[in-house]
């Protein structure tokens, strides 16, 4: 119950239904015009609607009949009884009775509103718990007598949950709950009303019906027929059979005897003995009424059976008429037919012959796995074996393998010493096992096995498709030859059977002409020459038959089944052979190797003498190089300074430099000698000879050298792009190159080299075709925490320098771009994520070679992204993803790149920007290729950068590279070009200054 100490509205009302003492429903006094409005509508609407069927809606409002008056009212289905019978509730009126459906109609959606009638329920009262029947009705009568009719005010007190109201009821100056009190009908509850008074109220009910009372006082009256309302009005007072009805809402007419309402206390004295009667004699009359209707509804369904039979007969009768002209139809076309019987048979028969004649003359003769028959006897006859010396090799090589591992783990030089001893030994006798696994193999024929396999797995799958799962056991070949000896006999037989009828039916026909030759002396008996005939014609058909269906039909599953098994099992031998032949092939290609390479190691060691020898020059030119710098200060800072020795100092320092460049390349190529010994045969050189700095080689993947130093450069500070970090620009043996400087300690020095590594390792795989800005030496500076990178410069050629001066056309732009996505590919596919692209850091080198550029080693990726530096113009190049805090991703570097692409097509466009900061593309002036190439960067789900280089705009004919030809007359532009080309390389004169963790 929802109880509100505010709730105290007040309305005005009149009764219209009573349940017991304490309950009773009323409308509102404003309503009444409504009600009579209402009652006209339904009489005109529910005469002529549907009555319900199916399953009824008990949410719906529906109209019924009510059985009393015969008018119509709107009402709510509460509980099927029957096929027939429903028990609906008067929603307007509050009682309830059980109605047969064709009382019950459809109404229109209009009337679909909600009742009129409302519960009431007196506040603070309550049933005694120790009423017997005759006071529960009288009190039913005695309230009846109050609220039926009567303006009653209700003072509103609480409201429970199914919408009963519970109030103060009042009629004039009389408070109606205060006389059912009075009178002994209703007590005072000892505490307010709440949800155990409901359940109170359940109880009382349950008591009502334990009493077998079957309804309550029905006071609503029929406001559409005032003759009706006035009767029922007057005759309230009759005795208990008029007024009372059943718990489902059915009015009882226990009797007919009418009383005046002034003996409306005779009702009191009726004893609970006659009620009893009176109820047996109703239940009695009730179950008489059933059978009635039971019967009417049995007669009903008789009547129909005897219209169905009737139908039925009458439709059987067609059916015979039309069975008797479709027989006559057959017998007359069987006459037909008969006339020509002998023709169309002959015909048949030698239309079949003429088919098995062309099957025989082309040699159709079976399909039974004449193929696999031949690929069985392939891959069973002549199969390779495994090498007899291949476990023994492989024994070998992986005690061999296991060896150099553990050389390779070790750091002490005694300790390495025995290993190597051991591994030695164990190389040895690797070498005995190659050469005998050489010498074995060289005699199987691999090579044309393995193209005799492959020729047949390739015939075999154009003809029978892919390989299926079935069963590949052993025992397949055996069922499969079995199989085809079975079909093969079958074949042979029926073909027989043929040929032996088409001889009897020829030599019928011999006998039928000498039969019918008038010329002929020889006299025949017509028996013995027609004999069987049908018999001969019969057996020659049923024979070609078969033979055609041998030949053209395919087989049935079976036969589909034994063929795929054995062609899965044919095709799993040929992929291990292969398999068998690839790895042999592979370990006698490894076992050649190592045989020509321990051809020379095997009784020796490789020494490092070449190596220390460019180290010991080195150290010579470096030390020479110092002291002629030191005399090119010197004389710079004296007062005699000479041109002529000044020309000459420089020309000397600049074949220094030029020397001790190339004896740095010559220790770079010796040291990748033996990084190659490193990694194939001797793990041994980096524990032996630590002065090498062979380790410290392969750990930077060749980049770093300990030969190079800042101070022997001619370097020429970049004063106005250092201000994030120094930079300096130098010449190599005519090439410029910028230096870059780090500043590292003990733990970023490790980190700068491992990433600078894996950078220069991605490079080196394509080089020049990566699309990566080469790294060309790192070396780290001994008087200063510093390391040195050491890239080719590019003065003027990044994107913004040359959207600044002059933009690259449309054709350009798409030849750069499709560069810097293959850098972007080269990266992606070594794990490494730029996270640092913007427009000075990204090269169009001679406006066609597009580059991507490299970045600060010292920062992580997300270092790298989170540094805000990542803009082409105005437009920012960060990702959404980054802007919300997640980490860096190829993806992230897709979205960069498609920005730029973006921000090269605008040009002199206006640049728009939506709200969460991505571009705007629409009205972009682009073709349309390029279009939906920026959509698909600028997404979330982003292509990769593989992806954009399969792209239709970089799939023009204008994208596809031809290689130049030289024309004449040309040369002098071709050698120009490249000059430009070796001079314009690097880092533009603007990147430095907007870029923290880029090309720095």
């Amino acid at each position: 119950m929802e109880e509100d100490l505010g709730y105290s509205k007040v309305e005005h009302v009149v009764g219209c239904h009573v349940e017991d003492a304490v309950t009773f429903w009323a409308q509102n006094i404003n309503s009444n015009d409504d009600i009579l409005k209402l009652s006209c509508v339904l009489a005109e609407v529910c005469p002529q609607a549907n009555s319900i069927f199916g399953n009824p809606d008990l949410n719906k409002i529906y109209g019924g009949c009510f059985s009393e008056d015969k008018c119509w009212y709107r009402c709510k289905i509460q509980q099927v009884i029957s096929d027939e019978k429903c028990q609906v509730f008067y929603i307007d009126y509050g009682n309830s009775e059980i109605l047969n459906r064709s009382d019950i109609v459809e109404i229109p959606l209009k009337l679909q509103f909600p009742e009129v009638a409302k519960k009431y329920r007196f506040w603070g009262l309550q049933i005694p718990p120790n009423q017997d029947l005759n006071q529960f009705d009288q009190g039913r009568k005695f309230l009846c007598s109050l609220t039926f009719e009567k303006k009653i005010r209700m003072r509103h007190k609480a409201l429970y949950q199914d919408g009963t109201i519970f109030a103060q009821a009042e009629c004039g100056e009389v408070d109606i709950g205060e006389e059912m009190v009075k009178k002994g009908f209703a007590e005072k509850c000892k505490s307010p009303p709440n949800a155990g008074s409901c359940e109170e109220k359940n109880s009382d009910s349950v008591q009502c019906l334990a009493w077998n009372v079957k309804g309550s006082v029905s006071l609503w009256a029929n406001r559409s027929n005032p003759a009706v309302y006035s009767r029922r009005k007057a005759c309230f007072g009759d005795q208990l059979a008029t007024s009372l009805r059943n718990s489902t809402g059915n009015h009882m007419p226990l009797t007919k005897e009418k009383n005046t309402a002034s003996d409306f206390n005779v009702g009191s004295n009726i004893s609970l003995a006659k009620i009893k009667q009176d109820q047996a004699l109703f239940e009695e009359n009730e179950k008489l009424k059933g059978e009635r209707e039971a019967a009417k509804e049995q007669n009903q369904i008789l009547l129909q059976n005897y219209k169905e039979l009737e139908l039925k007969m009458q439709h059987l009768k067609c059916e015979l008429q039309e069975e008797k002209k479709a027989s006559n139809e057959t017998h007359k076309h069987l006459e037909k037919t008969l006339q020509t019987c002998v023709g169309t048979k002959m015909r048949n028969l030698a239309a079949k012959f003429k088919i098995l004649k062309e099957v025989r003359h082309k040699k159709m003769n079976v399909r039974f796995g004449d193929d696999l028959s031949e690929a069985v006897e392939i891959v069973t006859e002549g199969c390779l074996a495994t090498p007899f010396s291949l476990g023994n090799l492989e024994k070998i090589w992986t005690e061999y393998n296991l060896a150099q591992e553990m050389i390779q783990l070790c750091r002490n030089v005694t300790e390495g010493e025995s290993l190597i001893l051991k591994r030695n030994e164990v190389q040895q006798s690797l070498y005995h096992a190659v050469e005998e696994f050489i010498l074995e193999v060289d005699q199987l024929p691999l090579s044309e096995r393995s193209r005799t396999l492959q020729r047949l797995s390739t015939s075999l799958e154009a003809m029978h498709g892919e390989v299926s799962e079935a069963d590949a056991s052993e025992e397949v070949f055996q069922q499969f030859f079995e199989w085809k000896h079975f079909k093969l006999e079958e074949f042979s037989r029926v073909r027989s059977s043929t040929d032996a009828s088409l001889q009897t039916l020829a030599g019928w026909f011999n006998g039928i002409k000498k039969f019918f030759d008038l010329t002929s002396e020889v006299t025949l008996n017509s028996e013995e020459v027609v004999g069987n005939v049908d018999e001969v014609l019969e057996n020659v058909e049923s024979n070609i038959c078969k033979e055609l269906e041998i030949s053209l039909v395919e087989q049935d599953e079976a036969d589909k089944k034994i063929l795929l098994n054995v062609y899965s099992k044919v095709i799993q031998k040929i992929h291990q052979e292969q398999y068998l032949i690839t790895i042999v092939q592979s370990k006698y290609l490894a076992s050649v190797e190592f045989k020509k390479q321990m051809v020379e190691w095997l009784n020796r060691s490789p020494d490092i003498e070449n190596l220390l020898l460019i180290k010991k020059a080195l150290k010579s030119l470096k030390a020479r190089l110092r002291w002629k710098l030191v005399e090119k200060s010197n004389l710079e800072e004296t007062d005699d300074y000479n041109d002529c020795e000044m020309t000459k100092i420089k020309q000397e320092i600049t074949a220094l430099r030029n020397s001790l460049f190339q004896e740095i390349h010559k220790e770079k190529k010796e040291l990748e000698k033996l990084n190659y010994l490193v990694q194939k045969w001797f793990p041994e050189l980096p524990l032996l000879h630590p002065e090498a700095g062979i380790q410290k080689y392969m750990n930077s993947g060749g980049l770093l050298t300990l030969s190079l130093e800042r101070d022997l450069l001619d370097a020429e500070p970049l004063k106005e792009l250092s201000t994030k970090r120094p930079l300096v620009c130098s010449e190599i043996q005519d090439q410029k190159v910028l230096l870059k400087g780090y500043s590292v300690d003990v733990n970023t020095e490790a980190k700068v080299i491992e990433r600078a590594a894996k950078y220069h390792r991605a490079w080196s795989r394509l080089k020049e075709k990566s699309g990566l800005l080469q790294l060309i030496y790192l070396f780290l500076c001994k008087s200063d925490p510093l390391a040195y990178l050491m890239v080719p410069y590019y003065p003027g050629a990044s994107l913004g320098a040359l959207q600044a001066s002059k933009p690259l056309t449309s054709e350009e732009i798409l030849k750069v771009m499709k560069g810097v996505a293959c850098g972007l590919h080269t990266l992606h596919r070594a794990d490494i994520v730029h996270g640092s692209l913007h427009e000075n850091n990204v090269f169009a080198v001679n406006r066609e070679q597009g580059l991507v550029g490299d970045f600060d080693f010292t920062r992580s990726e997300d270092q790298r992204a989170s540094a805000n530096s990542m803009k082409a113009g105005t437009l920012s190049l960060i990702s959404p993803e980054l802007k919300m805090g997640q980490p860096v991703s190829p993806a992230s570097d897709m979205y960069a790149y498609g920005c730029l692409l973006f921000w090269l097509c605008v040009q002199d466009q206006e640049c728009r920007i939506k709200e969460d900061g991505t571009p705007k593309l629409d009205g972009l002036n682009v073709e349309d290729k390029i279009k939906s190439l920026l959509l698909n960067l600028i997404s979330c789900n982003r292509m990769t950068a593989e992806q954009v280089l399969e792209a239709d705009c970089f799939l023009w004919p204008s994208m596809i590279s031809v290689p130049p030809q030289d024309e004449p007359g040309k040369e002098h532009e071709c050698e120009k070009a490249k000059e430009e080309s070796q001079d314009v390389t690097g880092l533009d004169d603007k990147e430095e200054d907007n870029e923290t963790d880029t090309s720095q």
